[in-house]
């Protein structure tokens, strides 16, 4: 309560267990593209109230991530997730403005440092994002740092409304 979410809600198709972290890491580092329309798939049924007034917007890489990994898996589930709800996708509305190191064994006050002034809205999609409706994807939630990076920059250029859409979501009370 001291410090409530930025976002205006989440929607994951499943909770992070040895499973779901097979999925994700096959699509984000197997090369398993094809895994993003099972997995995307599984988000868009959670997001029944995503329709045309919507904008998907997938969490951004550096581009030299998307270089020498060749695709953004947060895009791939993004694709899924417009065309199957009928929603407009805006690949390029986010951009990781530095290059940060992978986040994974960090905690929350580490990620937050990284993070700091690395992801922006393009100038040119301001006026796409002003007063929008937006679902924020990625494949996996784990802190919330990510997210609230991309959130603060979506809501600090105007967006109405900004709900996380995730495949996987890690809960510590599961673990």
């Amino acid at each position: 309560m001291a410090e409530p979410p930025r976002h205006d809600g989440i929607a994951a198709a499943t909770l992070y267990n040895d499973a779901s972290r097979r999925l994700v890491l096959a699509l984000k580092h197997g090369n398993r593209i094809a895994l993003s329309q099972m997995m995307g798939g599984l988000i868009a049924g959670r997001m029944s109230d995503v329709d045309a007034d919507w904008l998907v917007v997938p969490v951004p890489l550096h581009r030299w991530r998307l270089w020498r990994r060749g695709y953004n898996q947060a895009t791939e589930l993004a694709r899924v997730l417009a065309r199957q709800r009928g929603a407009r996708l805006g690949v390029a509305v986010l951009e990781r403005r530095k290059a940060t190191p992978s986040l994974g064994g960090l905690g929350r006050a580490a990620r937050q440092r990284v993070l700091s002034g690395a992801i922006a809205v393009s100038r040119r999609h301001r006026p796409l994002v002003k007063g929008a409706r937006i679902v924020l994807v990625d494949d996996v939630l784990t802190s919330g740092s990510t997210s609230d990076a991309c959130v603060a920059a979506l809501k600090r250029a105007g967006a109405r409304e900004v709900v996380i859409g995730c495949f996987a979501r890690v809960l510590d009370e599961a673990l």
